[in-house]
């Protein structure tokens, strides 16, 4: 395969995960500053923060039905044709935020809208990371982990394009304003990312991995059945493998926007400091899973897991302090240097769970669910809060030094993949060298 595929592959990967990550996470940010006042307002405000955290759940829940839907067409039809179709249905939904009535305007509408659409959003992104992934780590030759994890640097290129987008439009409207119609701005902006995504898109060719198996006998059953069937445990180990990355992930995002606020922090000040630190996360998730290519999947993840169960019990009283220094160094060892670790391989480490007749549902069913942390882990902990009060830190730092714990153990019940082949079984197979 050409470079000139391979760079088109890995720049469409990373452009539609950040577009997707954009508009799935500036609802993220929306709900916890924006979403309880426009759509709950008839709630308390600590009920009403749960409320708008549990609309940003449903997006999560839905995840793992786009990646069981797309998968099974990107198995059979191709993944640049699923990948077109889920970067739509993206924009659309975002850009439809953009212009829902709020609950001062039509009462319990607004919100059952906002549901709805969230979950269009969820169904979206939970088919467009496995065909993405796919698409840059089955055009690689070398260096897979780097490739594929572009689509992983997407996210925090979401989180700082999102957030600047919101703190933007709020300097400039003021306060007032933005509560009032501002907010929607940042998701009609949708709507041309759109188009800049489905362009570039339009110019890469379907992998090799997957013209290949077009060659080979017909299928005989469904994707899903041969994931579900012949690969159980890996699933559910890849699963255990991911599921604390998500938990810290909205931890040190979402949560901790809501928890900081409420400790004293400005709100404009904890955004400064999520996005600078989700600007270092991009370099840290490459630089991560370039190390991967050379040592590992495996010892990248289970460092990184270990790591963030000790960290975890820093986090709150770094946030506590009401130093906006602490603030900033909080959550870039945290977001940039600790997480990345986690987060970065699994792009490639679910590729490689996977052969290709089945690769797009395995590799998307096995995200999206673990993907479930990242949705309910601030309802989770927003709860927590309410019912434990003072103690109520600790009993979060345990909770996610538990998922960490889990992450170990399924990550030393799985085997090193870092140096197979992704070609179908008949075809012809390359050994990667293990230089980054």
């Amino acid at each position: 395969m050409s470079q000139m595929q391979l760079r088109r592959a890995v720049l469409s990967s990373y452009l539609g995960s950040l577009i997707e990550y954009y508009d799935f996470l500036l609802y993220a940010t929306a709900s916890a500053v924006v979403f309880n006042k426009v759509f709950f307002s008839s709630l308390d405000p600590l009920t009403a923060t749960i409320a708008s955290f549990g609309t940003l759940a449903t997006g999560y829940i839905a995840r793992p039905l786009g990646g069981v839907i797309f998968g099974h067409f990107g198995d059979l039809l191709g993944r640049k044709r699923m990948l077109l179709i889920t970067m739509t249905l993206m924009g659309v939904a975002s850009t439809l935020i953009g212009v829902l009535p709020t609950y001062s305007q039509v009462g319990v509408l607004a919100p059952i809208g906002l549901v709805l659409l969230r979950i269009l959003q969820g169904i979206s992104v939970g088919g467009e990371w496995g065909g993405a992934v796919l698409m840059s780590a089955e055009h690689a030759t070398t260096r897979r982990g780097l490739w594929a994890s572009f689509t992983n640097a997407g996210a925090p290129s979401g989180v700082v394009l999102s957030t600047a987008a919101l703190t933007g439009t709020a300097a400039v409207v003021g306060d007032e304003a933005f509560l009032s119609w501002g907010w929607r701005i940042p998701f009609l902006l949708s709507i041309l990312l759109l188009g800049v995504g489905l362009f570039v898109r339009l110019k890469v060719d379907e992998t090799p991995a997957f013209k290949a198996v077009q060659t080979s006998e017909p299928r005989r059953r469904p994707p899903v059945l041969d994931v579900l069937r012949d690969h159980p445990r890996t699933l559910a180990l890849g699963v255990g493998v991911g599921l604390s990355a998500f938990v810290a992930q909205a931890t040190l995002t979402i949560f901790a926007l809501s928890y900081g606020v409420g400790a004293g922090h400005s709100r404009q000040s904890i955004l400064n400091a999520l996005t600078l630190s989700s600007a270092c996360a991009i370099v840290g998730i490459l630089g991560w899973s370039a190390a991967s290519d050379r040592f590992g999947r495996r010892p990248i993840v289970l460092v990184g897991a270990l790591v963030m169960a000790v960290y975890g019990f820093l986090l709150f009283p770094l946030l506590d302090a009401q130093s906006n220094v602490l603030l900033v160094i909080a959550l870039i060892v945290g977001q940039a240097v600790i997480h990345p670790m986690m987060y970065g391989p699994l792009a490639a480490l679910y590729t490689e769970l996977f052969s290709t007749e089945s690769r797009y549902t395995g590799a998307s069913l096995g995200y999206q669910l673990a993907g479930l942390g990242a949705g309910f882990t601030p309802l989770l902990f927003a709860q927590i809060q309410q019912s434990v009060g003072s103690g109520a830190t600790l009993v979060i730092s345990s909770t996610l030094a538990g998922f960490c714990l889990l992450t170990a153990a399924c990550v030393l019940a799985l085997k090193e993949t870092n140096r197979r082949d992704l070609m179908p079984r008949d075809a012809v197979t390359v050994t990667l060298p293990t230089s980054a």
